[in-house]
């Protein structure tokens, strides 16, 4: 199974409406403190937006509502993995994606034997207050060598400037957030990357 090389993150069908159109065919839907309503409401939106546009839609975080809506993805953080069944996921056909920034947390996520493993933050990030420091592109290069045909997402402080380096380290993927969200013509730059990604 192949992804594509270019992986937008978004925290709202509002973006998925807008840019799926543009030819999107990975997206990530991180919707961030809501009620379990409003959540269902948005992924339900986001996977039937996602199928008529042949677009992969990756949920994070919530996994019982992804196994609810028949959603094809999950991609879970360590935390959101202490929490989750992730056998009931598996059960339910769905494709795991985890993120790592050490060690120990690749070894776990490899024990689960995960459809994707994320690496981050590669550059310094704005969006979260995170407690892991820049990665850098280095450390891409020591998780391919150590996951093999695992696909490896780069994510954090990413931009289509970066991504070259990124793909060069090794990464099978970047994920970009802010660089298309904050841009003044967020449209133009999702054009940008996938012409700089296929």
């Amino acid at each position: 199974m192949s992804l594509d090389r270019f992986y937008p993150i978004f925290d709202s069908t509002d973006w998925l409406k807008r840019l799926l159109p543009l030819g999107i065919k990975l997206v990530q839907l991180r919707i961030k403190d809501v009620d379990e309503d409003t959540a269902r409401r948005e992924i339900r939106l986001g996977r039937d937006l996602c199928r008529e546009a042949g677009c992969t839609l990756v949920v994070n975080d919530y996994w019982q509502i992804a196994i609810e809506e028949k959603c094809e993805w999950v991609h879970l953080g360590q935390e959101d993995l202490d929490a989750a069944d992730v056998a009931a996921i598996r059960k339910a056909g769905i494709k795991l994606g985890l993120s790592t920034h050490d060690r120990a947390e690749l070894d776990r996520a490899m024990a689960l034997s995960p459809d994707y493993v994320a690496l981050g933050p590669v550059y310094p990030t704005i969006l979260k207050k995170m407690k892991w420091h820049e990665q850098g592109v280095d450390k891409l290069t020591k998780w391919k060598s150590l996951i093999g045909d695992t696909p490896l997402i780069a994510i954090g402080g990413m931009s289509i400037e970066r991504a070259a380096g990124a793909y060069e380290a090794g990464a099978d993927v970047v994920a970009a957030v802010t660089d298309i969200t904050l841009n003044a013509d967020p449209e133009g730059r999702v054009r940008d990357w996938i012409k700089a990604t296929r």
